[in-house]
């Protein structure tokens, strides 16, 4: 059997407002076979979302973006996004028909979804790192997820797309 390769991805979104103007911003790093190191960002800036829409999009675009099964760890400064995994938030709102233990509907079903089948091929681990504290990657992020939002021309907002 091949061995997956692995993939490390960071993550942002960024509003300004909430809602409002906002952008993700996405870098995926890939080391090959002679231990070459690849890069790829991702970014792009939408009108009227939320934060955690944005969150959730720089994720999404991120595993979208890979063309074959790989073992990816995903770095975000979201706890919304990690904790929905690592404390199996997203299990117990599916066996609620996408409730919150509060009996609401989840927020954002849509890119919940979308997120689940993207991360279908993978073997995927969620590390949650503190905003703004200087993590390289993070940062990183965080300007290519306000540059995007800065944008003239931002496109509206479509969750299924």
């Amino acid at each position: 059997m091949e061995e997956k390769v692995e993939v490390s991805i960071y993550t942002d979104g960024a509003c300004s407002g909430n809602p409002g103007n906002g952008g993700y911003g996405a870098v995926l790093v890939y080391i090959d076979s002679n231990g070459d190191k690849h890069e790829k960002e991702l970014s792009e800036g939408f009108q009227n979302v939320t934060n955690n829409q944005m969150e959730l999009m720089a994720v999404i675009s991120a595993l979208e973006a890979l063309k074959k099964p790989a073992k990816v760890t995903i770095t975000s400064d979201s706890k919304y996004v990690t904790d929905a995994f690592n404390n199996n938030w997203i299990d117990g709102w599916i066996k609620k028909g996408w409730k919150t233990a509060g009996k609401s509907p989840v927020k954002n079903v849509e890119l919940w979804k979308r997120l689940l089948n993207a991360i279908k091929p993978h073997n995927v681990k969620f590390i949650w790192v503190k905003g703004h504290a200087g993590h390289p990657y993070n940062e990183r992020c965080d300007r290519l997820a306000v540059e995007a939002y800065k944008q003239e021309n931002l496109k509206e907002f479509v969750t299924n797309s």
